[in-house]
């Protein structure tokens, strides 16, 4: 019986690939069956998913690896990979694509000049086509997010698919993000998908590819390991949604809280299995988005603004010192300003000698650090701001007093709290103190409430909260697409979180549901700097 005419790959490649990219077996088989010359080698290929998932380094390991299996015997596959984000037109991409194909096959005639998808077919032909090469004989074309290439002609992916039906020996891959129904005009192609990772895939990747090399000083390896394993899916549940949505990021994330998270252990405060009790300690950490992407949230440093006024100050002070009891508490100043606090580095000791002019002390006194631009009155929007306030009041405030509180059909104005927190004492006689305290609504949880009362509050109280909006017409003050988008990107940041109605915890539905419920997901003290930030005090519109 001769050889059969269906091959698949030696099961050692395989295994090689799962190892390096964990949880891509099933990807890393179909790409494999569909390009290898003794499988099942298609015409066109389609690869496709999100940002980060692997896509473009599994193609290219695969495929180095099935060439180098193939060079055993005959050379029967050969590739390149064209990436598009290094084309800036379609002529760069087509004369890219000529220079890597000659250098693969090592041509040496290939042209310096191609103009459209029609010179790119001759040349390629002459490369491939009229060229005699063993049977079964593949060259693989990649084309690296060809659905991003600047400047590229309505016919172009069309033009590529059809290169197989010319040169028979192509095989040609495209690799996309969400590709549209028949994009490539042609019949059927098969697609393969490289889905997000689940967080107990992140979790398998990270322990295998980001383990901490070392264990702890005070910790065995299982130790450590199991600590990590818990971390990781801790570092998920937080950031994954919100701020690391890709492996790339939740590993850049991991590393960068790791030390910080484990600092209480190398302190012998904590032991490897308090895990809640790192976790409440590492709580700060968590919420700081510097530590993610310092590139994009830069907080400035204290150093660098003490350092350049104290130069300036102890420069001041010896420039006009003329006696010598001057110029020694200069150089104590001097010595002693990288450790004092603010307040004492800017204001240089005053002089014995009464030819001594020293600096004045109001022009160094000014504060050095600045408000970081973590604050989210400095991140968000005034329209989110304004919808993250009605939120606070609409989960701390009972729905009874809304109209005590935002209405102006009875007063002309809105009465606040005013009278409200005063109670009723057993003997009728207001102003009597009760009892029995209640403990301030700001201090309690927040109470979930329907989305169409939080805007009613939003529409009722940016008239006095935002000057600016009264001055516009009439026919602008009514609800508008940049409020649905800032309460789409409250929701993203999870500021606002939705506790029922379509679309909560992932349901299929609409998430902007008038009649789904809500919750605002911000303490007391972020609301109020919050609202400080545009002139508003909330204290004043709760009811206690």
């Amino acid at each position: 019986m001769g050889d059969s005419l269906f091959q698949l790959p030696d099961e050692l490649l395989f295994t090689t690939l799962s190892q390096t990219f964990p949880c891509r077996d099933a990807q890393i088989r179909a790409v494999a069956i569909l390009l290898h010359p003794h499988a099942a080698p298609c015409r066109n290929l389609v690869i496709h998913g999100t940002e980060a998932t692997g896509k473009s380094a599994i193609t290219a390991a695969l495929l180095q690896a099935l060439q180098d299996d193939t060079e055993k015997d005959e050379p029967l596959l050969r590739y390149v990979i064209i990436n598009s984000a290094e084309c800036i037109t379609a002529r760069h991409l087509y004369e890219s694509t000529i220079a890597k194909v000659a250098e693969a096959l090592q041509w040496s005639d290939g042209a310096a000049r191609c103009d459209s998808v029609s010179q790119m077919v001759v040349e390629l032909s002459k490369m491939l086509k009229y060229p005699s090469y063993p049977d079964n004989f593949r060259f693989v074309l990649v084309f690296d997010g060809i659905d991003r290439q600047r400047e590229a002609p309505i016919t172009l992916l069309p033009a590529l698919a059809r290169l197989s039906e010319i040169i028979p020996c192509i095989s040609s891959v495209f690799i996309v993000t969400s590709p549209p129904a028949s994009f490539l005009r042609t019949c059927f192609v098969p697609c393969i998908e490289f889905p997000n990772y689940t967080k107990n895939e992140f979790v398998t990747i990270l322990n295998t590819t980001s383990l901490p090399m070392a264990p702890l000083p005070t910790t065995t390896i299982q130790e450590t390991t199991e600590l990590w394993a818990r971390f990781t899916g801790a570092v998920h549940d937080a950031l994954a949604r919100a701020a690391s949505r890709t492996l790339p990021a939740l590993q850049h994330a991991c590393t960068s809280l790791w030390p910080r998270f484990t600092a209480p252990i190398l302190a012998g405060t904590h032991a490897p299995r308090e895990f809640s009790k790192l976790m409440v300690a590492a709580r700060v950490h968590f919420q700081d988005e510097s530590l993610l992407d310092p590139g994009i949230v830069a907080v400035r440093s204290y150093s660098s603004s003490s350092s350049s006024s104290s130069s300036t100050t102890t420069t001041t002070t010896t420039t006009t010192t003329t006696t010598t009891t001057t110029q020694a508490q200069a150089k104590d100043n001097t010595t002693a300003l990288p450790s004092a606090p603010p307040s004492q580095a800017n204001t240089p000791r005053k002089a014995q000698s009464t030819t001594t002019t020293p600096s004045k002390p109001k022009a160094t006194a000014k504060p050095l650090v600045s408000a970081t631009t973590t604050d989210l009155s400095t991140l968000l929007p005034p329209t989110a701001r304004l919808l993250l306030l009605a939120s606070y009041l609409a989960s701390h405030n009972p729905t009874r007093h809304d109209l005590v509180l935002f209405s102006t059909f009875h007063h002309g104005r809105r009465r606040r709290r005013g009278g409200l927190s005063v109670g009723m004492g057993r003997g009728g006689h207001r102003g009597a103190q009760s009892k029995h305290r209640k403990i301030a609504r700001k201090l309690l949880g927040a109470h979930a409430f329907v989305l169409e009362r939080m805007l009613a509050i939003f529409m009722a109280v940016r008239g006095e909260w935002d000057p600016k909006w009264l001055d516009q017409e009439s026919s602008s003050r009514e609800m508008d697409a940049d409020i649905e988008m800032a309460i789409a990107t409250l929701a993203s940041l999870r500021l606002l979180v939705k506790v029922g109605g379509a679309g909560a915890g992932g349901m299929a539905g609409d998430q902007m549901d008038r009649g789904g419920k809500w919750r605002c997901n911000v303490g007391w003290e972020v609301i109020r700097g919050l609202g400080r930030s545009m002139g508003v005090e909330v204290e004043e519109w709760l009811i206690e």
